[in-house]
């Protein structure tokens, strides 16, 4: 019974003590035994104390428990649960830990969605803003901060235009919240000497009676996007030079033929031979412009066969030994016996012939072309030099660009299109192998290509 001494039972067992009080001053008038009265009374008491606290049990108590399990729901705690009974109080108990499970059961399916929703927005490629209809930011993304720095506490719950310092974001928002339609806008951004473009599209958010409620800000980095498109213009400046030049050309001696040019045999005759060149420079510019198209093609397979590398040169060498005499060269072979690997037979035999021819092209008279081929644990060696006209260190990254040239003049003088290497790379990474170069100005050039056995 010592719970009748603790709030609120006690309250209620003083006043349960001054009604017996009253009651035996009431009574008092009717009877002269005060000693039977104040036992009779003091029974009285001692019944309804008891009544009080096994009631307490069996109903306060259970209640008091169910409104401490319910405040601790209601902070969260969906873990919580009471002890079922056959009572009413047991059937509120049963009702309040089947509401416990249910919340349970949506905590744990929020939790998830909202760690799923994380993942997705932080793992996205593009910086996601969410700015509410107020101008506070509310979500920001881990690309965002990977982009332009800090950390996520110094935006969450920030007005944006305190925050943010591009200038661009900040136009974006304003332009969003006061159009009230999307807007996309590119502009650059520097990480120190390193310039990065950016594309911004500016979304407004709107709520089910279309008011504006926020905007979403998305930034996508456009910088590969961009070189590709510069790629793209100067290969396409470079194909429209290279082709109007011999046409230019072809054009002007054509005319002059028809305009009574071909009275002189020997002119006509040079005539007709500088306009077949140019007719062969184009077709050879042509057919590389369809090898590189095809090489860069997804859908684009080598015909893999069992090759000898032998079987190759022996194809090839008569005719650059040709050329080489021919320009007061010297080619020395040294091939391994026996070099067979896996590979496209056509495609490894136009490494060869890019790579020789042009070693003769840039050698000068009297100089000396090397061809070496070996095997070397799990490659085969194809190493190619010369004692030409070597290339510039600063040259060497983009010497396997296309139409780059390291002697214009001579290219175009040996009928060069400049496609050469950057064919010959693509035919390498096909395969699976790997390109290196060493060169020193006047004293020559050393090519290196390795294919997997």
């Amino acid at each position: 019974m010592s719970n009748l001494f603790q709030k609120p039972l006690f309250t209620y067992v003083v006043m349960l003590f001054f009604i017996v009080l009253g009651t035996g001053v009431l009574l008092i008038p009717f009877t002269d035994n005060y000693l039977a009265l104040a036992i009779v009374l003091t029974i009285e008491y001692i019944i309804f104390l008891n009544m009080i606290s096994y009631f307490s049990r069996i109903l306060i108590k259970p209640v008091e428990k169910a409104i401490d399990t319910m405040e601790e729901i209601q902070k969260g705690n969906y873990g919580v649960r009471l002890q079922n009974g056959p009572t009413m109080v047991g059937t509120l108990n049963t009702k309040i830990n089947g509401l416990a499970s249910h919340l349970n059961q949506l905590a744990t399916k929020k939790n998830l969605r909202l760690e799923q929703l994380n993942t997705l927005v932080n793992n996205t490629e593009s910086s996601l803003i969410l700015i509410d209809e107020r101008g506070f930011i509310q979500l920001i993304n881990t690309k965002f901060i990977n982009m332009f720095g800090g950390k996520a506490e110094n935006y969450l719950s920030q007005l944006y235009y305190d925050v943010l310092e591009n200038e661009a974001c900040i136009k974006a928002v304003q332009k969003a919240f006061v159009s009230e339609n999307s807007i996309k806008e590119s502009f650059t951004h520097y990480i120190g000497i390193k310039k990065l473009y950016y594309e911004i599209s500016g979304i407004p958010i709107f709520n089910d009676q279309n008011n504006l409620k926020g905007a979403v800000l998305v930034i996508r980095d456009i910088t590969d996007l961009k070189k590709l498109e510069s790629m793209r213009k100067d290969f396409v400046a470079n194909v429209s030079h290279e082709l109007r030049t011999p046409i230019t050309s072809m054009k002007g001696f054509a005319e002059t033929l028809l305009d009574g040019g071909m009275s002189n045999e020997e002119t006509t005759r040079e005539f007709l031979r500088i306009i077949y060149n140019e007719s062969h420079r184009m077709q050879l510019l042509i057919e590389d412009l369809l090898t590189l198209s095809r090489l860069e093609n997804e859908n684009f397979r080598l015909v893999l066969n069992t090759i000898n590398v032998k079987d190759i040169t022996q194809d090839i060498i008569p005719t650059f030994m040709y050329h080489a005499e021919a320009k007061k060269l010297t080619l020395h072979v040294d091939i391994e016996e026996n070099v067979v690997f896996k590979a496209d037979k056509e495609r490894v035999k136009q490494i060869f012939i890019n790579l020789i021819d042009n070693a003769i092209n840039y050698t000068p008279e009297n100089g000396h072309i090397y061809l070496k081929v070996e095997k070397q644990e799990e490659y085969v060696h194809i190493n190619v030099s010369d004692t030409g006209i070597g290339i510039d260190k600063e040259k060497i990254p983009r010497i396997f660009e296309r139409f780059y040239r390291v002697d214009k003049a001579r290219s175009r003088n040996t009928g060069g299109t400049g496609l050469g290497l950057a064919i010959i790379k693509h035919i390498v990474e096909v395969h699976e192998g790997e390109i290196e170069i060493e060169s020193e100005v006047n004293k020559g050039t050393s090519m290196h290509v390795y294919l997997p056995l």
